[in-house]
């Protein structure tokens, strides 16, 4: 039996007005589906999401978009060649860029994705793949890249992220 307290009272209250009834579960609704939203990721489902967003990322790299949506506010990137970059100098560096409908299209180099492997930890997923990017010359260079995903507000961001170019036959690692 229910105590005569206030908690008692208001739902005593409740049971009398359906309407007071439905109101406090549309109030109460919202952080369920919160807390549901904040459910760690599962493994194989964090791998496919992370692993979607790279191949999306890779396909769509020239679109400052794709950029805004893949890399984290707090970021740290640090390129192949050991420049450290943060989010705002990587948006920064699509400012005043505009496509000149008078100067022909010239060819883009485009990325490829192999050998990814995500590890994921809970809300965190470590990534190592195998870049390639595809010259308009029809050469390619090869990079190993690392990076640090961190699922927040139920969406994968990068918040570290490392390239290493991988030397050209001839050229000697630099160890």
């Amino acid at each position: 039996m229910l105590a005569a307290g206030p908690a008692a009272r208001q739902l005593a209250r409740m049971k009398k007005s359906p309407a007071l009834l439905v109101a406090a579960c549309l109030l109460v609704a919202p952080l369920g589906a919160r807390a549901a939203d904040a459910a760690p990721a599962k493994p194989g489902q964090a791998q496919a999401e992370v692993t979607a967003l790279l191949r999306e990322f890779l396909s769509r790299v020239d679109e400052p978009a794709m950029h805004e949506r893949f890399w984290a506010a707090d970021l740290i990137y640090t390129g192949s060649s050991g420049s450290v970059k943060t989010k705002a100098d990587i948006m920064l560096s699509f400012a005043g860029l505009k496509a000149d409908p008078a100067k022909p299209k010239e060819l883009a180099t485009t990325y490829a994705a192999e050998d990814i492997i995500v590890r994921p930890y809970g809300d965190t997923a470590a990534l190592t793949f195998h870049l390639v990017a595809h010259l308009p010359d029809g050469k390619a260079s090869h990079y190993r890249n690392s990076g640090t995903f961190i699922r927040r507000d139920g969406k994968w961001q990068v918040v570290t992220w490392q390239a290493t170019k991988v030397p050209s036959a001839g050229e000697k690692p630099a160890d």
